[in-house]
């Protein structure tokens, strides 16, 4: 038996090819994938920044929904035949940050997808315990926004968002955009600063403030909009050295920052007001098991407008294409792969 898979092949390729279907081993679960969606992280690899950390016989992808077709022994309370998605981490077990209970942040932790290989293939073996079952009536489709959902739920978590809070989103990408709206379900007041006028165009559809820095002193605003107070969290998502000042220029006294974003380079601080307004910076990665939990039930709330979210669905074959297509188009939200027919 054989299956379809895509191979980051380096220097912006993708080879597509049948090769054979091993069973589930024990403990593991096999799955056929339904929809993957491309990542930001995907991104960067097909683009030749992480040659040395996937080399070139790595299927990639990890932002997928599927469905059980087998599972190996020892498997307990999974079937063939539940929709699913899967929680792409891998941990040691016996690190010190195991031990404390955080496996998502393990020492030794292998992001599936990444170092190991992913979702951009028809039939998929992973840990039983990185899979979570699908309530009812979810759409396939949609359900593979609930990995970068996830994300936004343990920042939104980190960033201890109250009711009634103001919020600023520094960039509006689909990360960007995800928190904002998790922050939102979460009671605050929630701003955008994004420079991309159809990002801005795609926040203000959905029910956003948004503020353009290209034209706006965005902190003095966000000081305006407040009364003085500034942002009680700001979450910085845009990974940019102008986001970077931009987070402390806009919070409140005691404020809260969020850095979400991974910066490729190491950013200037303006740590002075760290100690003058007593701030507080917060670390954000990934997600656990109960922001997964958390992620499908907003979901399945509604909290997000997948239809307007997903930009475009392209086929398994067109996988290059599809690269190249959101290199292109930096306006894209979230472009997707079906990466088997008919699931």
């Amino acid at each position: 038996m054989t299956h379809q898979a895509a191979f980051y092949r380096g220097d912006k390729h993708f080879s597509v090819e049948a090769v054979e279907t091993p069973g589930p081993g024990p403990g593991h679960v096999q799955i056929d994938v339904a929809y993957c969606g491309i990542c930001g992280t995907d991104l960067h690899i097909y683009l030749g920044h992480m040659d040395a950390r996937v080399g070139f016989e790595r299927t990639i992808g990890h932002e997928m929904s599927g469905v059980v077709s087998a599972v190996g022994d020892g498997v307990e309370g999974l079937a063939p035949g539940q929709n699913i998605v899967v929680r792409p981490l891998d941990h040691c077990g016996h690190c010190p940050a195991c031990k404390a209970g955080h496996q998502h942040i393990c020492h030794n932790l292998k992001f599936i997808g990444i170092d190991s290989d992913g979702a951009f293939q028809q039939k998929w073996n992973v840990p039983a315990h990185t899979v979570h079952v699908l309530p009812a009536g979810l759409n396939l489709a949609h359900a593979a926004l609930i990995e970068p959902l996830a994300v936004a739920v343990h920042d939104v978590d980190r960033g201890r968002v109250q009711p009634g809070e103001d919020v600023l989103v520094i960039g509006g990408g689909p990360i960007g955009m995800l928190v904002a709206m998790a922050a939102r379900h979460a009671g605050a007041n929630v701003t955008v600063a994004e420079i991309n006028d159809n990002r801005l165009a795609f926040a203000q559809s959905v029910g956003f403030t948004t503020m353009d820095p290209k034209t706006t002193d965005v902190a003095k605003a966000m000081h305006e909009a407040t009364d003085g107070k500034g942002a009680d969290v700001v979450f910085e998502v845009s990974g940019s050295q102008p986001g970077v000042d931009l987070m402390t220029a806009a919070s409140a006294t005691r404020g809260r920052i969020v850095m979400v974003a991974i910066h490729a380079t190491k950013p200037q601080i303006d740590m002075f007001q760290f100690f003058w307004r007593e701030l507080d910076l917060i670390g954000a990665r990934v997600y656990r098991p109960e922001d997964y939990d958390k992620a499908m039930d907003l979901l399945a709330q509604g909290v997000v407008d997948c239809d307007a979210f997903i930009t475009d669905i392209q086929g398994l074959d067109d996988i290059e294409g599809a690269f190249k297509m959101l290199t292109e188009n930096p306006n894209a939200m979230k472009s997707m792969i079906r990466v088997t027919e008919g699931l």
